[in-house]
């Protein structure tokens, strides 16, 4: 048995370096630092990932996420991260509010960008974010949404499925994203619950994941909504710290100025219609996005607590035997998988975010358009907000404007 030498000990140094800083260091920060750090280990990249810097605004915090996650150094101030001529991608993962001006200033300083979902706080936000990133494409700085979903393997098999007409026309679409992290009535009064911070609840938080899934799978966009939000506990204790989701309480309260759930009704180009739920109060459930798309000839779902898996039915097949049959997405055939494990192997929710690394990389490299874009992430805005306005209407339905 011959085995194969390894490669020189510079080999990696002749690879062109893509130097990495990361604004936010808490939930998003761990699964983005843990991307970056491993996107390279298992794919071939075009670019050596350098993770150069973590930005917060807690000198202590970020330094030991620094340490913890692999980053070279820390910064308390993001105008100095963005400003540091050593670094080539600004990576955004802080709360909705600072979205804007964070990643407004990286691209005017040539920096690539990619931004965690939703894009922004508001329409004008995005349409904002949207103009300045087709500006900079002119001079070859790409940006990208991180609707991390998407890079699921089965999501990415579904979304083949649907392009080569296995669904034939699509009728229909049910979404569904249901947590439980608020139910209790003394959970802290979190950032996520503020609207100044977050921009909207459940609906934006958990809503805009399954928007986007829907777009991304049919090839259609939303074009009117009919919606309901509903907010559950309307007042909460004060956190003592409002660095993350958790903390105790101060013993103060403040008003709860979001949605605790949404649902609504959709009607995409094309004709097909949707029905849509996300709920933050779903008691039992963790993390339960799911989607099934129906048409004329078949369906598929998928439910992100069995990530692995795929349901496909072939209404073309023999009615006798034909049903929704379990796709085990495993295969190195399917998106991604190549880079992983032998078949049966399951991944997990983190690989979602090494696959968006590695596409986002690419796509600097080769000069091409990562998506989602930001203009994809300004679509998905214009949902969010004709949601709201379709809920303080009483549900009347209302046009997404473009």
């Amino acid at each position: 048995m011959t085995s194969t030498p390894p490669p020189p000990a510079d080999a990696a140094a002749t690879v062109p370096a893509l130097r990495v800083g990361m604004v936010g260091h808490a939930f998003m920060g761990a699964a983005h630092s843990h991307a970056w750090r491993t996107a390279g280990r298992f794919f071939d990249l075009p670019r050596r990932v350098e993770m150069a810097a973590v930005c917060g605004r807690d000198a202590a915090s970020v330094r030991a996420s620094a340490e913890r996650y692999g980053w070279e150094s820390c910064e308390t101030d993001w105008r100095a991260l963005v400003a540091r001529p050593d670094i080539d991608v600004v990576d955004i993962c802080t709360p909705g509010d600072s979205h804007a001006p964070i990643a407004l200033a990286a691209l005017a300083a040539g920096k690539h960008v990619l931004c965690e979902k939703p894009l922004a706080n508001s329409v004008a936000e995005a349409e904002e974010m949207a103009g300045a990133a087709e500006r900079a494409r002119a001079a070859g700085v790409r940006s990208m949404v991180a609707f991390n979903y998407r890079r699921v393997p089965a999501m990415a098999l579904a979304r083949q499925l649907v392009a080569d007409g296995r669904l034939g026309r699509i009728h229909q679409v049910r979404a569904s994203y249901l947590q439980d992290w608020l139910v209790d009535p003394e959970f802290p009064l979190a950032w996520r619950l503020r609207k100044d911070r977050a921009g909207s609840g459940a609906l934006g938080d958990l809503g805009a994941h399954s928007i986007d899934a829907a777009q991304y799978l049919t090839g259609r966009r939303i074009a009117s909504v009919g919606a309901l939000l509903e907010t559950f506990v309307t007042e909460r204790p004060l956190p003592a710290s409002s660095s993350g989701l958790s903390g105790t309480a101060s013993g103060e309260r403040g008003a709860v100025t979001v949605d605790d759930a949404a649902v609504f009704t959709a009607r995409f180009e094309g004709g097909a219609i949707g029905v849509f739920e996300a709920t933050r109060f779903a008691t039992g459930h963790k993390n339960a996005m799911r989607i099934e798309i129906s048409g004329s000839l078949g369906s598929i779902a998928f439910d992100a607590e069995s990530m692995n898996e795929l349901a496909f039915h072939d209404r073309t097949e023999d009615a006798a035997t034909a049903g929704f049959r379990r796709l085990l997405v495993t295969e190195p055939t399917h998106p991604y998988m190549d880079a992983w494990w032998p078949p049966g192997h399951l991944i997990g929710y983190e690989h979602s975010f090494t696959h968006q690394v590695r596409d986002f990389v690419t796509a600097v490299a080769e000069g091409t358009d990562p998506r989602p874009s930001f203009a994809e992430g300004l679509q998905v805005q214009r949902v969010l907000a004709a949601v709201e306005s379709s809920a303080a209407a009483l549900g009347v339905h209302i046009p997404v404007t473009s």
